[in-house]
């Protein structure tokens, strides 16, 4: 059963994606160390309704590192890591977000499609939960997979700064 809607908490830092109002999946995520925000170059993760766009990476092994939406043929290891300290790590896949409120988070300078947001696998050494991306929403590797294998082009995804309760209790031990 495909997702129609993932919300995305803000205040909670989690994920939720639902089927027909019943949810079928609850993750944790880590937005925007800069908080809420649409302007391009701002770092923040942008408010709003979005669609997504791209699905990107399927058949890819876990860990794949994307650069410019294109894997590298590398994977990421923390060996892997020390050696480029710099990175912003995408990895294993990537759902590309397109602004649906013209003005607001679509078009000119506030575009969260040409700001390249995405939803996107993370490396396992970084903490979820806490806001410490430069305006996309990182999510563990393995839970960037299951969320892939679930959503369509298409799928609604809303963002916002309200908190959200878990809405299921029994999930994925990822956390």
């Amino acid at each position: 059963m495909p997702l129609d809607l993932i919300h995305i908490s803000l205040a909670s830092q989690r994920l939720i994606g639902l089927s027909n109002g019943v949810p079928l999946c609850d993750f944790p995520v880590s937005t925007a160390l800069n908080g809420a925000g649409e302007q391009d170059g701002s770092g923040c993760t942008p408010l709003g309704r979005h669609r997504v766009r791209a699905r990107i990476g399927d058949g890819q092994p876990l860990g794949t590192v994307f650069i410019g939406r294109r894997p590298t043929g590398e994977i990421w290891s923390p060996e892997f890591a020390r050696q480029h300290p710099q990175r912003d790590w995408i990895l294993t896949r990537i759902l590309w977000l397109c602004g649906e409120q013209p003005g607001f988070n679509r078009g000119g300078n506030r575009d969260s499609q040409r700001r390249y947001i995405y939803l996107h696998g993370t490396p396992d050494d970084q903490p979820m939960g806490v806001a410490l991306s430069h305006g996309c929403v990182r999510l563990r590797n393995t839970d960037m997979l299951t969320l892939f294998e679930l959503t369509p082009v298409g799928c609604r995804v809303e963002i916002h700064e309200q908190a959200i309760e878990p809405l299921i209790s029994s999930r994925t031990p990822t956390e």
